[in-house]
């Protein structure tokens, strides 16, 4: 019996006369019709020939074509329409081409299948695939062909059905047309979540098979498709009434008139996600909030031409709101995010990024700080006026805040950044600071009032600024730090490290502390003498000063250590043997990419933590052989090694 087999390879069809050698190859043989095209030619049976076969050589040559080749294509649909079930469906389009993409233009109205036919059952362990029953396909690159698409959807039609189909990019030759996707519309009416990335040879036709094929459909991501206007959009947002997820990028034809469709039609929206569309205003966007306000939950707006009356509507219509993301909103102005933030109706939302919005300003910070009253995380990205006042008045009003990042924030300082800290209230868990060039290393004079004792992560990445000083004062005033990470600080020194270590109240868990260039073993030492009982990943990444000595503590202390990173430092055979012969240390992850004082002699030590080792770093480990590399796989064969 055919079955349902997931294979890879070129598009080929054979039809007709085919060459066979002298050991008598059976016509059964698996045909590729491309990724997961889910086709087989069974061997059980061989074809019917009427015409006569010269023998040359050791190759037998049909001279005529098949009786059924001659059929027109009105006889071969007949035909094809009455197939009893989806295996002789299968078996006929592996036949050639032709046939293929014929029985792919079938739709399911116009098969006739007998009153008395059985329905196949398609709860097997061998069809099941995916939560919900249904088959997921994606196809990327050179393999996304018409043809393709037609296999899969003869393919999956009795298996489950498709359920997912994913397209990205296409074949520069052969590339994915309207054809491709009629014949999945045709095909597969099961269909829920279709995505088209870099697909310029598909126009608002495919939309409109689509809409009419799978009114099941309930996401649709459609990203740098040039030909798709806003009336392939309408033909979804009159058929497709279970939509629930809309994203649309770089679609310079789709406009208001789609987005209009949409908010009157679909009123399951829950998520939308509009980015870099030039035909996209006001007009759009405002009647897609107001009609879908009362379940829209998710909304991500960027690069668009809209103005405050856009916010506005966001702030009047949001109640359902619970994760906003606007970015690149030139025409925005302060009147803008005053306005969403003082309507009062954003109560739900609980997770709000800003990013590159000139109309982000103290002012509008502290409104949105007063009506986002249930307000969880915060993210200010290029925010070029936001400054140390709108900072703290926003920490003051969002009582509820758990999470707040900062980045490229310039206008933020020391100062407002302890402040915050001081007057976020009791529930701020993370802080993260990234790029912020208006942090410098200065002594504050004014007292600390309230630690915040809440705060558990801390990660201050590239802030060339910040330093020593400015460290010892976080560590007062946050005593319950479990993980920090900071990164590329390269004015760092031993002295502000072991101020925030022995600040702590809590062991620490994670530390990141790669590219801080000028710490030592000491700094090492003291981290796993008074936490090495909770530490579990540390990174000392580009740590130049860090020696043998840092590995022998850490093997004397870090009990539950699982990740370690100690590129580009200076460790050597030496350290790591001790390291390895350490008994309670389990490490899971071990990077020394970059140690040029590792020798051959280090690949016993790593055979000894290889027990438990599940992912290894050596690249750049110049004194390491090749052929000890090789060794070292062979026996380390759990392991993925980087070499």
């Amino acid at each position: 019996m055919p079955t349902l087999v997931n294979y890879s390879g070129d598009d080929q069809f054979y039809s007709g006369g085919s060459c066979y050698s002298s050991s008598a190859m059976d016509l059964g043989c698996l045909l590729s019709v491309g990724s997961n095209a889910d086709l087989y030619y069974p061997s059980s049976k061989r074809a019917r020939v009427s015409s006569q076969f010269d023998f040359r050589g050791s190759i037998f040559e049909q001279e005529k074509k098949s009786s059924i080749e001659v059929l027109p294509e009105e006889c071969l649909f007949e035909i094809f329409r009455r197939l009893h079930g989806g295996k002789e469906r299968i078996t006929c389009a592996s036949v050639s081409k032709k046939w293929l993409m014929l029985l792919s233009s079938i739709r399911p109205s116009e098969k006739e299948i007998p009153k008395s036919e059985d329905t196949e059952m398609t709860t097997g362990d061998e069809d099941k695939e995916e939560g919900d029953g249904f088959l997921t396909r994606s196809l990327e690159g050179k393999k996304a062909t018409d043809v393709r698409l037609a296999a899969i959807a003869v393919g999956t039609s009795s298996h489950g059905g498709l359920g997912k189909l994913s397209i990205r990019g296409s074949n520069s030759f052969r590339g994915v047309t309207n054809l491709g996707l009629s014949a999945v519309a045709r095909g597969c009416p099961s269909l829920k979540a279709l995505s088209l990335w870099n697909v310029s040879s598909v126009d608002d036709e495919s939309l409109f098979e689509i809409a009419r094929g799978c009114p099941l459909l309930e996401k649709l991501d459609l990203c740098q498709c040039p030909s798709i206007s806003s009336e392939g959009l309408i033909a979804i947002a009159e058929n497709c009434p279970n939509l629930t997820a809309l994203s649309i990028e770089s679609c310079p034809k789709i406009g208001n008139e789609g987005l209009q469709a949409i908010g009157k039609s679909c009123s399951k929206l829950q998520s939308i996600s509009i980015r870099d569309c030039i035909l996209v205003g006001d007009h759009g966007v405002s009647s897609l909030l107001s009609s879908a306000s009362s379940v829209l939950m998710k909304v991500k707006l960027q690069a668009l031409n809209i103005t405050d009356f856009s916010l506005a509507v966001i702030g009047h219509y949001g109640k359902a709101i619970t994760s906003l993301v606007l970015s690149g909103l030139q025409n925005v102005s302060e009147r803008g995010f005053w306005v969403m933030g003082n309507a009062q109706s954003l109560q739900s939302l609980l997770s709000l990024t800003i990013t590159s919005c000139r109309g982000t300003t103290d002012v509008s910070l502290e409104a949105i700080g007063k009506g986002c009253t249930n307000l969880k995380h915060m993210c200010l990205r290029k925010c070029c006026f936001v400054s140390d006042n709108g900072l703290l008045a926003f920490s003051k009003a969002a009582g509820s805040l758990e999470s707040l990042q900062l980045e490229e924030c310039n206008r933020v300082t020391q100062s407002g950044i302890i402040a915050a800290l001081s007057n976020c209230g009791s529930k701020l868990r993370s802080l993260t600071l990234v790029k912020c060039m208006g942090i410098k290393d200065t002594v504050v004079g004014v007292p600390i009032c309230s630690p915040c004792t809440s705060l558990r992560s801390l990660s201050i990445r590239n802030c060339t600024g910040f330093g020593s000083a400015s460290l010892a004062v976080v560590g007062k005033l946050c005593p319950q730090l479990r993980n920090v990470d900071l990164s590329g600080l390269y004015g760092l020194t031993d002295a502000g490290i072991l101020s925030l270590l022995e600040s702590l109240e809590d062991g620490l868990v994670k530390v990141n502390l790669s590219g801080c260039l000028n710490l030592t073993d000491e700094v090492v030492v003291a981290m796993a003498r008074l936490h090495g009982e909770t530490l579990e990943v540390l990174n000392l990444d580009g740590c130049r000063k860090v020696t043998d000595a840092s590995l022998e503590a850490i093997a004397a202390n870090c009990f539950f250590l699982r990740e370690l990173d100690v590129s580009k430092s200076g460790i050597t055979d030496s350290g790591l043997a001790v390291l390895s012969c350490a008994e309670e240390v389990s490490l899971q992850v071990l990077s020394i990419s970059g140690c040029f004082d590792l020798s051959n002699k280090s690949i016993s030590s790593l055979k000894r933590l290889g027990k438990t080792l599940l992912g290894l770093n050596l690249q750049h480990c110049t004194a390491i052989s090749n052929r000890s590399v090789e060794l070292l796989i062979e026996s380390l064969w759990r392991c993925d090694i980087l070499a």
